[in-house]
């Protein structure tokens, strides 16, 4: 079967090729690391045999995600080695950031050849993939080297959901059944995964691992150089536009524009999601006529009205100097929106748009708590904020209200290693059998 889904990625990427090519050469992407990942190369040295646990996060998000648990895992488990991986390739720059003593390598496309060789070189005593990821020839290797895999913080959205319910047979077939254990981020997600044909002894509740990641502290070194860097006058009130996507970001400024007549004192950090359309969204805030700053530039011109970080890793720190917030992926009814638990943990009122499956049960808590609020179109953006803008007390008690919540939601992390120590131990013993009495063939 693995043959069968190499000859089907090889004829999807022959049609997909020219427009492959021509993205590559615009933006940049697909071209680093393409040897590792077409060949599964991995730079990973074990001299002294140490077990080798292997986390994997598909990009910023999910690795920030993991640089909790890995110090966590670390403290229960100081003679293991970690190998680190990341698809995109700011991912990789970011893991290369926060985990310099650990192997970080590419990780594989889903070609047979490349996954067998990555699963080789790694030579993993488990595999522990960040929320989902999950390829079938991927966990066809692990599963033929005997390697259990995990997923924490695991979700289903409705989406993916319905969509992956159409093949039910199939994704339980190639992908399921070759997970050892789904530390699941809330019974909502689980009782999708049952629905799914996951069996309940593949199944855990752990809550979700980013609250525990949330920091909450303001007074950070990078917190400090970002305000210096920005040169805030008094009485400066912050509004951070976090993880925007495509058209999120001309309604921002839309927005800023009109609101800074009212509110002049006001200032806008913009963090566009994705790197390559750092250069997009400066010409497009260039055209707005606002006094501007770029992060990525060392020149700042006097006054700037609007800070764009375009780099990667600097969104917390942002949000430790915001006063309000939005997170994008929300209005757009694409992407499902990003993470407000981030700017929960360091007390800021944060608003996101309708469209937020990814993250339907930290939202839903966030609103009922006090803490945030969901608006649907941008005229309710700009309403919103002005009312915030104009009311301290307000943003107080509503910072108040989400900064409590993500402390009574923490203790995931903890919740998930044990998950993993159950996963190592019922490895040891049965070598891969996912649960007593289930099927547990391979193909």
């Amino acid at each position: 079967m693995p043959l069968l889904f190499d000859f089907l990625y090889l004829t999807l990427l022959a049609l997909l090729s020219p427009w492959l090519i021509m993205r590559a050469l615009r933006t940049g992407r697909y071209r680093r690391d393409l040897s590792a990942k077409l060949f599964g190369t991995a730079p990973v040295s074990n001299p002294g045999g140490a077990p080798v646990a292997w986390f994997h996060g598909v990009s910023v998000g999910e690795v920030h995600l993991l640089q909790t648990v890995i110090a966590a895992f670390r403290k229960r488990h100081p003679e293991w080695r970690i190998a680190v991986s990341s698809t995109t390739d700011s991912g990789l720059a970011e893991a290369r950031v926060r985990f310099p003593d650990c192997a970080v390598l590419p990780f594989p496309f889903d070609f047979s050849w490349a996954c067998a060789a990555a699963i080789r070189a790694v030579n993993p005593a488990i595999i522990v993939l960040a929320e989902s990821e999950l390829w079938p020839n991927f966990l066809a290797c692990a599963a033929a080297r005997k390697v259990p895999v995990a997923v924490i913080n695991a979700r289903m959205s409705p989406r993916s959901f319905a969509r992956l319910n159409r093949a039910k047979a199939l994704a339980h077939r190639f992908l399921f059944r070759r997970v050892t254990k789904f530390a699941v981020q809330s019974a909502e997600s689980t009782e999708r995964l049952r629905q799914l044909g996951v069996p309940e002894c593949q199944l855990v509740v752990t809550g979700s691992v980013k609250y525990d990641g949330a920091v909450g502290e303001r007074d950070t070194p990078k917190g400090r150089e970002l305000r210096g860097w920005m040169g805030l006058p008094a009485g400066s009130v912050v509004w951070v536009a976090g993880s925007t996507h495509a058209p999120e970001e001309q309604i921002v400024l839309d927005a800023f524009a009109r609101l800074r007549v009212r509110f002049p004192h006001l200032r806008l950090i913009l963090v566009p999601r994705h790197p390559d359309r750092f250069a997009e969204v400066a010409a497009l805030v260039e055209r707005s006529g606002l006094q501007t700053a770029r992060r990525s530039q060392s020149k700042i011109v006097a006054g700037p009205a609007v800070f764009l970080l375009d780099t990667v890793g600097e969104l917390g720190a942002a949000w430790g100097l915001a006063d309000l917030g939005f997170t994008g992926g929300s209005l757009d009814g694409k992407r499902g929106g990003q993470s407000m638990i981030e700017p929960a943990g360091y007390g800021v009122p944060t608003l996101f748009g309708p469209h937020v499956w990814n993250f339907r049960d930290a939202a839903r808590r966030l609103i009922d708590a006090g803490g945030a609020a969901m608006i649907r179109t941008p005229e309710e953006l700009e309403a919103a904020l002005a009312e915030w803008i104009a009311d301290p007390a307000l943003r107080s008690r509503m910072g108040d209200a989400a900064q409590k919540l993500v402390r009574e939601q923490q203790g995931a992390t903890e919740r998930t290693l044990d998950a993993l120590d159950a996963v190592l131990a019922e490895s040891s013993r049965t070598l891969h059998t996912p649960c007593a009495g289930t099927d547990s063939r391979r193909t």
